[in-house]
């Protein structure tokens, strides 16, 4: 199963704070570790959202709002795409994360669609 896991954004990651010396060197070890099980099959992590855009879509009208954007809580600081067993699995691998913020964090998993999840949908819009 893939499963994308996000990384919260904080204030200090909004303010563009950088992680120390020390937090990324440990963050690069467990990508190393991620990497040598084969879990790991993409990740990165983001600038503030104040370099960001946002284009929000009503019909046919496109509207682009420039960052930075008000709700931290809901805002992303980086993510990994992980191939997983299962969501034990990558739970099991969170918990081993560093803490990926100076302060209190949280990071977010959610599994992706498959092209079986889809195949249920089509055969059913078929038959009927």
């Amino acid at each position: 199963m893939r499963v994308m896991v996000l990384v919260k954004a904080t204030e200090d990651s909004e303010r563009g704070v950088l992680p120390t010396a020390d937090l990324f060197e440990a963050m690069g070890r467990f990508n190393e570790q991620l990497l040598e099980a084969g879990i790991m099959q993409a990740g990165d992590g983001l600038r503030p959202s104040s370099a960001g855009k946002r284009v929000a879509f009503d019909g046919t009208r496109r509207t682009v709002t420039d960052g930075p954007f008000t709700e931290t809580r809901e805002l992303v600081a980086g993510y990994w795409l992980w191939e997983v067993e299962d969501m034990d699995e990558a739970v099991a691998w969170v918990k081993r994360c560093p803490n990926p913020m100076p302060g209190p964090s949280e990071i977010e998993i959610r599994p992706l669609y498959e092209e079986a999840d889809f195949q249920a949908m089509l055969e059913a819009a078929r038959d009927a």
